[in-house]
C-alpha cells in the first residue's frame, strides 16, 4: 500500500502572514495613537510576533514605517490611461490626493518622509516611476517627470503634511492645468 502523499502547497507562507499582520498592526496603531507614539514592541504584540522579527525584517522602526507608507499606495496599481497625457496625469494625481485624505495614510506619509532622512523616500522613487511611466506613453510631450514631481505631487504632499484641509476634490486638476501652462 503507498502512503506517500504529496505536499500541500504553501500560499505565501509564515513570512507572508508575518508581514501582513505586522503591517497590519502598524496601520491601526498610527490610526489609534499616532505615529509619533507607535513603537517596535507595540507593533509585535499586536501583530502576533517577536520584536525579533521585526528587527530582523526592517532593521528599524522608521524603516518599517517607510516601508508601510510605501505599501499603502500599491506601486503595482494599473496606472489611470484615458487616452491623454493630461487626462493620465489628473486621474493618477486624484487617486493620490484620495489617498492621503485619509489620516493614517497621511501619518504614514510623515513617517515615511522623516524616516528617508537625507535620503530619497521610497514613496517619492515609486511616485517618480509613475510618472516616468506616465510619460512613456507620450514620447512627443516636452514635460518631464521632474515637471510633475515639481508642479503636482511636491504640492500635493505639502499639503498633505501641513494643511490636509485644503485637499479639495478639484486640487489635482488645478495642479496638473498648472502643469500645461
Amino acid at each position: 500500500m503507498d502512503t506517500t502523499t504529496t505536499p500541500s502547497k504553501r500560499t505565501g507562507g509564515r513570512s507572508a502572514a508575518v508581514i501582513h499582520n505586522v503591517r497590519t498592526a502598524v496601520e491601526e496603531l498610527v490610526e489609534e495613537k499616532g505615529q509619533d507614539k507607535v513603537t517596535v514592541p507595540m507593533i509585535a504584540e499586536r501583530a502576533g510576533v517577536n520584536p525579533t522579527s521585526i528587527y530582523r525584517r526592517w532593521g528599524d522602526l522608521p524603516t518599517l514605517i517607510n516601508d508601510i507608507a510605501t505599501y499603502r499606495l500599491d506601486p503595482e496599481r494599473p496606472l489611470p490611461e484615458n487616452g491623454g497625457l493630461r487626462a493620465d496625469l489628473t486621474a493618477w494625481a486624484s487617486e493620490i490626493v484620495e489617498h492621503y485624505r485619509k489620516p493614517v495614510n497621511a501619518a504614514l506619509l510623515r513617517g515615511g518622509a522623516s524616516a528617508a532622512g537625507e535620503q530619497q523616500s521610497y514613496c517619492l522613487r515609486n511616485r517618480r516611476i509613475e510618472a516616468a511611466f506616465l510619460l512613456d506613453r507620450y514620447p512627443d510631450t516636452t514635460v518631464t517627470a521632474d515637471d510633475i514631481l515639481d508642479i503636482v505631487i511636491a504640492p500635493i504632499i505639502y499639503r498633505v503634511i501641513f494643511l490636509p484641509w485644503t485637499l479639495e476634490d478639484d486640487i489635482a486638476a488645478h495642479l496638473v492645468g498648472r502643469l500645461f501652462r
